[in-house]
């Protein structure tokens, strides 16, 4: 296996810049730089030279043996000084070294799974780590990272196995000292697996959402004030106000991080019935992405309509250009700010409660592999049911229902995901 190499930090300037090595001749290779190396997992300070004894840097030095390191392999880490020259000309000594190439972009990561140190869900939590731009996002990816699911998986897949070989037993071995019906034991392993299986599921979208961001559409008549409100939200101008209606025509928006979750807020065209076609477009953009956001705030004019657009459970109603409407209740304005507070903490209410109820599953196609176990398992209760003249059937459907889950972690079935999972990793990854 080639040994591979690449800086671990981003480009650029900076105090201090990491450049790993990682295979078979990671320390040779080190050694041939720094003339000597520190214990394992304990810095030294090394003068790095070249092969012609030409000075590179000073830079601390960190050995790790293969099993107890990042990629499950011999690795190095140079801390180096963290100029572009300084990080160029260790890199150029690097390349120069038989056996060491420059690494694929995440390639030490796809060593860490091959070589059984992570498991995919890990490498996706790693990945949205790196990614991370709020709180929220930042303690959901860590806690996938930790390995959570793969330990929740883990216990799936010994309640399963557990339940088929209860199964196989009572068909090879009907003569043995085994229990003659095992059906209340296999069907409390399944019942309780299923109803696991089914609230991961369920917070996959929630997930999902604290990922990629929820949506929350500012929606109303024309001139209720929703791009006032929207650029008061924003901090900019991010929306053109006008006091002439059919002003906003498409679909405004605006991402920040609100209490540490991230949210897009969308200012839509007024809903009303227009001759212009132009207009008409927009507006129909507007109920389409209303519809389709987590959370809508509607705000209203002296008329009280929603225009078409019926309010959910959670959606937050307020009168629009409460700085206009004298003694308005439940009221907000972008222009002097008055409710704006108690509309933001409304609405990271709502979106907090809705993501507290995330689990350790974040992809959809955590969930695809669930949704296949699942059905696999509710195909042997229903074989189950039929009494024990189908056992085998149904220890078949088990061994399916692991084989789904397995798939979850990486352990069969994906090498058509790897290449595309790995590739948004950097370099140094």
């Amino acid at each position: 296996m080639d040994t591979i190499f690449a800086q671990a930090t981003a480009r650029g300037k900076a105090g201090v810049a990491v450049i790993r090595i990682s295979g078979p001749r990671a320390h040779s290779a080190a050694r041939a730089l720094a003339g000597s190396l520190p214990a394992p997992r304990q810095a030294g300070l090394r003068r790095l030279a070249d092969a012609d004894g030409v000075p590179l840097d000073e830079a601390l030095v960190l050995c790790f043996a293969k099993g107890a390191s990042f990629t499950g392999e011999d690795v190095v880490e140079f801390q180096c000084h963290g100029s572009p020259a300084t990080v160029a000309a260790l890199l150029s000594a690097l390349g120069r070294i038989e056996g060491l190439r420059l690494a694929e972009p995440g390639e030490f990561t796809r060593r860490a799974l091959e070589n059984g140190v992570l498991d995919l869900a890990q490498v996706e939590g790693l990945g949205d780590l790196l990614e991370a731009e709020t709180e929220a996002q930042r303690r959901q990816a860590l806690r996938v990272l930790s390995g959570a699911l793969g330990a929740k998986v883990d216990r799936w897949r010994d309640a399963l196995i557990r339940a088929a070989a209860l199964l196989e037993a009572t068909i090879d071995f009907a003569d043995e000292d085994v229990p003659v019906d095992v059906t209340p034991e296999v069907t409390g392993l399944l019942d309780e697996v299923a109803a696991s299986l089914r609230s991961e599921i369920d917070g996959v979208s929630v997930a999902e959402r604290i990922r990629d961001g929820f949506e929350v559409a500012i929606v109303g008549p024309p001139n209720a004030g929703k791009s006032t409100l929207l650029n008061h939200l924003a901090g900019r101008e991010a929306a053109i106000t006008s006091e002439h209606a059919g002003t906003t025509r498409d679909v405004i928006e605006v991402r920040m991080d609100l209490d540490g979750l991230p949210v897009t807020f969308l200012d839509t065209a007024g809903l009303r019935e227009s001759a212009d076609e132009v207009e008409t477009i927009g507006i129909a953009r507007a109920v389409a992405r209303a519809e389709a956001a987590d959370l809508r705030v509607f705000l209203l004019d002296d008329t009280g309509k929603t225009q078409g657009l019926a309010p959910g459970p959670e959606d937050i109603v307020l009168r629009g250009k409460a700085d206009l409407a004298d003694g308005a209740a439940h009221g907000v304005s972008g222009l002097t700010g008055e409710g704006v507070a108690d509309l933001v903490a409304q609405i990271s209410t709502t979106l907090e409660g809705r993501a507290s109820r995330t689990v350790t599953a974040t992809r959809e196609r955590h969930a695809e592999a669930m949704r296949r176990a699942g059905g696999a398992i509710a195909e042997a209760q229903n074989q189950l049911s039929l009494g024990m003249e189908t056992a085998e059937l149904a220890a078949e459907d088990l061994r399916r229902a692991v084989r789904a889950l397995e798939t979850l972690l990486g352990r069969v079935d994906v090498e058509n995901l790897l290449d595309e999972i790995f590739s948004r990793f950097c370099l140094g990854k």
